[in-house]
């Protein structure tokens, strides 16, 4: 294990392996990004810079961003404005803002609406500087604390449910490693993938009110069965809304078996009325489904499945997610 070196911003308790974390710094002024560049050198974190509020949401929606410093006063869309956005592209991402003394009201009104973490006042001093990103590390990673013990429980919690159905083991971490490929292809945010791997893992959560001999039964479900077997995504829904799981995860729960032509259930959505994080994920179960061994039928190969999933394209799947997939499969992608 290495720990961070003399002078690094990290807590004492914190020499961990975890990635080093990365600042992104905003302002219009090339000497200024310069200065803050050379003030966090060699202090054990990513430094990113950008010339204006444009060009850092580039950054934020392809990065996993601990800290952002920005300017307020910036051609184009301001330092506030740009903080604010993160609310959608990066809520965990804490925001700092760098603010002249005329625009000080402005700033303490940000802080006041819990848009922005602290404020730095221009021109700095290193040690104003050091402390604020500082806080805002400590901050960060606090959140990631509690993430990580979340997602834990939330993993365990999906495995648990899998032991009623012996045949399922694996399947929550298959759906979710192949949908975050999907998601990843799209370029979707690092929080929304974050939901996305949570609504994997428990999108059948709600399996756990059936009974093992429907689960389990050697034989294709009959019609009561399959009724039954039906309401899981409305039981496990209401169990996310009970662990205040974000929309996300509780759409992708509720709606991972409908289709596209609108012939799914349990609502009979049609097309863009099922949410995109939902439609990656029933690609990624689909898929999962077809090549696993279930008790009524082995599972089928890699080829056969793909052929299969070919001719789901515009009725199962929404045609574009679907072409990424195959795109995805034909280079190799398969958690398996």
């Amino acid at each position: 294990m290495v720990c961070s070196p003399p002078g690094v911003i990290r807590d004492a308790m914190d020499c961990t392996d975890t990635p080093m974390e990365t600042v992104l710094f905003v302002d219009d002024s090339r000497l200024t990004l310069a200065v803050v560049h050379d003030l966090f050198k060699d202090r054990g974190l990513n430094i990113i810079t950008a010339e204006d509020a444009e060009s850092a949401l580039t950054i934020v929606r392809r990065e996993e961003i601990a800290v952002v410093v920005s300017d307020n006063v910036m051609p184009g869309m301001s330092g506030l404005e740009f903080l604010s956005s993160l609310k959608t592209h990066s809520p965990d991402t804490v925001k700092i803002l760098m603010s002249a003394f005329a625009d000080l009201p402005s700033a303490l009104a940000a802080i006041n609406r819990s848009e922005v973490f602290r404020y730095v006042l221009k021109p700095w001093q290193d040690d104003e500087m050091l402390d604020a990103v500082h806080e805002g590390l400590t901050r960060y990673r606090l959140v990631q604390k509690m993430r990580r013990e979340d997602e834990d429980i939330l993993r365990s919690l999906a495995q648990t449910i899998e032991l009623k159905d012996p045949c399922t083991k694996g399947h929550c971490d298959r759906v979710a490693e192949l949908a975050l490929r999907i998601a990843e292809a799209l370029g979707l945010p690092k929080e929304v993938q974050r939901e996305i791997k949570y609504g994997s893992w428990l999108h059948d959560c709600g399996k756990i009110g059936i009974s093992e001999l429907i689960l389990n039964g050697p034989q294709k479900l009959n019609r009561e069965e399959f009724e039954t077997v039906k309401k899981h995504s409305l039981w496990g829904a209401d169990i996310a809304r009970k662990a205040n799981l974000s929309e996300i995860a509780r759409n992708i729960i509720a709606y991972h078996h409908e289709r596209h032509d609108g012939t799914g259930y349990p609502d009979g959505l049609l097309g863009d009325e099922i949410p995109m994080e939902t439609r990656i994920v029933s690609i990624a179960d689909v898929y999962d489904a077809l090549i696993t061994d279930r008790p009524y039928r082995p599972g089928y190969s890699r080829k056969e499945a793909l052929e299969k999933m070919q001719k789901m394209r515009g009725t199962f799947h929404d045609p574009h997610l679907h072409d990424i997939f195959m795109t995805l499969m034909a280079e190799g992608t398969d958690p398996h």
